[in-house]
């Protein structure tokens, strides 16, 4: 009997004080205290698809690429995260690493491109996909199926710095 694909229910962000706690690395960011995370976390600022604002969110790096300083980046949330809702209608963005700053143009994987950067993620860093999905909210088994499912879910985005 053939295994079923896993149905995975995307959790909604948190909302109100719930958002706090996921909020407070932007002030690391602000208080130039960036550079404690390296290449690991990113501060994105985009503009807010309905406002026009600028936003920020900081975003866990699952790859990043020296050579063209390219950082690759997941939306836990799928497409219900506001930040990721407004790159796709905007995709030119702005990104802090560490102290420096540059203009990125934001660009969704298709779900085979994304879940080879994960799986590369995951040769690297091989609880971390299981452990990251836990915060989240994402219950996700054990096996080899369910976490590429998983992968496939997941929406992978490219920041690509401005020439």
């Amino acid at each position: 009997m053939e295994k079923q694909k896993p149905n995975f229910k995307i959790p909604d962000p948190p909302r109100g004080s719930k958002a706090i706690l996921w909020r407070l690395p932007i002030w690391i960011f602000r208080f130039r205290l960036g550079w404690l995370f390296g290449h690991r976390a990113i501060l994105l600022t985009h503009k807010g698809r309905i406002s026009g604002q600028p936003r920020q969110a900081v975003l866990e790096v699952i790859k990043y690429e020296k050579a063209t300083n390219v950082h690759y980046v997941v939306s836990g949330f799928g497409e219900k995260s506001q930040w990721f809702q407004n790159i796709m209608k905007t995709p030119e963005v702005y990104v802090q690493v560490g102290n420096k700053y540059f203009a990125a143009v934001a660009e969704r994987l298709s779900p085979e491109d994304g879940e080879k950067i994960f799986q590369d993620y995951q040769k690297h860093h091989p609880n971390a996909i299981k452990n990251l999905s836990k915060l989240i909210g994402y219950q996700i088994g054990e096996d080899e199926e369910d976490i590429r499912a998983f992968t496939r879910t997941i929406p992978v985005i490219r920041m690509q710095p401005q020439v």
